[in-house]
């Protein structure tokens, strides 16, 4: 197969390291979706990454950069800073190679990913709480130990390892025309976009690479309108995966000139989409697994032949499932939550749920209080927390209600 022109680690360079990778990372599977793809418009398909070996591809960049180390580096131990993901990557691919590992993680990291990093055999500091300052400490360690430091995503042969699954992509789907990929640091889809560009381009076609940021972290539309990375002020995400404020120099420069478009989501699509592939797909996926989904959902991609998805990973803690799990919900309008000022009399909360069940529609939580901001004397407030069937159900139980002369308020999140 001829080589290409294009940026990034060559396809030589590619196969080496899927050879390498294949001795820890299993080949995910590929799913298709009739329900995204009707969205869409053509032909979607999921490829599982978050049914990989420590629940991400980052065993893939991990292994293959730790792999290449000299017996003398490797003596040295490894060190690396993370908030789960790349940890247990890390951890991993030390104990398969026989490397002492430390890695640094933030203080609130979330229990199974701590857990599941020690697991490993790894030695774990809680330090700080961002990203920003284990990795700091993790440089700092590096130096004064002489430790190998470990990039989540800013090196050559990371980027290489997270190539392999562009190759399995192509392999997978030979007939792909658009690639859907999260993006943090720039890691994944750098290698991916080398990877299917290239293979693409060696059979005389093309193929589209689409990136995802979540909204709230998202560094790359502006560090590519600036012509460099540069920092973003990052807010709350549940999409705690891809919450890196800076582009790494190298991913930038691979994806400026091998992505075709990046687009960002909101907390909302990136709930919606988790739900979905609950429901849907039957997947366990964490929030920044799921942000390639999510454009689907929010109408961010446009068709253009059958499509590949990659689920970057499925390690979500089980109390933020529950909760982005009932934030789903609420953004698909299939919880709804109503404050109903009432007259202080009996029979009133009989009233109000009789009404909600003649819409067919579930109570599921109750607060009745005569203390609530703006009530008058001899009135009540009544929250309802109530199960819905989507928007069309939703206004139903506000019409009923209402018809009936009450007057309900839906609360927002």
């Amino acid at each position: 197969m001829p080589e290409t022109s294009l940026a990034g680690p060559t396809l030589e360079q590619l196969e080496t390291a899927r050879r390498l990778v294949s001795r820890v990372a299993d080949q995910t599977p590929m799913e298709s979706s009739r329900y995204l793809a009707e969205l869409l418009g053509a032909p979607v398909y999921l490829k599982c990454e978050n049914l990989q070996r420590t629940g991400s591809y980052k065993i893939r960049g991990a292994y293959n950069r730790m792999a290449q180390l000299s017996d003398e580096e490797k003596a040295r131990g490894v060190v690396a800073a993370s908030a789960g993901n790349h940890a247990q990557g890390v951890a991993f691919a030390a104990r398969e190679l026989g490397i002492a590992a430390t890695i640094f993680m933030p203080v609130g990291v979330p229990l199974p990913k701590l857990q599941a990093t020690k697991s490993y055999g790894a030695e774990v500091v809680l330090r700080g709480h961002t990203v920003a300052e284990p990795l700091l400490a993790a440089a700092e360690y590096a130096v004064e130990t002489g430790a190998v430091f470990i990039p989540p995503y800013d090196h050559i042969d990371v980027i290489t390892g997270q190539g392999t699954l562009g190759l399995e992509i192509y392999d997978e789907t030979p007939d792909v025309q658009t690639v859907i990929v999260p993006i943090g640091g720039g890691g994944l889809i750098s290698g991916v976009a080398a990877a299917v560009k290239q293979r693409a381009a060696a059979e005389g076609r093309t193929v589209r690479v689409i990136g995802v940021q979540a909204a709230n972290a998202s560094a790359y539309p502006a560090s590519l309108e600036a012509g460099y990375p540069v920092d973003v002020a990052i807010t709350p995400t549940i999409a705690d995966g891809i919450a890196v404020g800076r582009p790494g120099i190298l991913n930038f420069d691979l994806i400026r000139e091998l992505v075709d478009e990046i687009v960002t989501v909101s907390e909302d699509d990136m709930a919606k989409a988790l739900l979905v592939l609950l429901e849907r797909a039957k997947l366990v996926v964490e929030p920044a697994g799921a942000a390639g989904v999510a454009a689907i959902l929010a109408g961010k991609v446009a068709p253009e032949g059958p499509t590949v998805v990659v689920l970057s990973g499925g390690n979500i803690d089980p109390l933020l499932m529950q909760s982005v799990i009932s934030h789903g919900l609420a953004a698909s309008d299939r919880y709804l939550t109503l404050r109903i000022p009432l007259p202080d009399r009996p029979g009133q909360l009989a009233r109000t749920s009789e009404l909600v069940a003649q819409a067919n529609a579930n109570v599921i939580e109750v607060l009745h209080t005569r203390h609530g901001h703006g009530l008058k004397i001899g009135e009540v407030e009544l929250e309802l927390s109530v199960e819905t069937r989507g928007p069309e159900h939703r206004d139903l139980v506000v019409e009923t209600l209402r018809a009936a002369g009450y007057d309900p308020h839906i609360v927002e999140d």
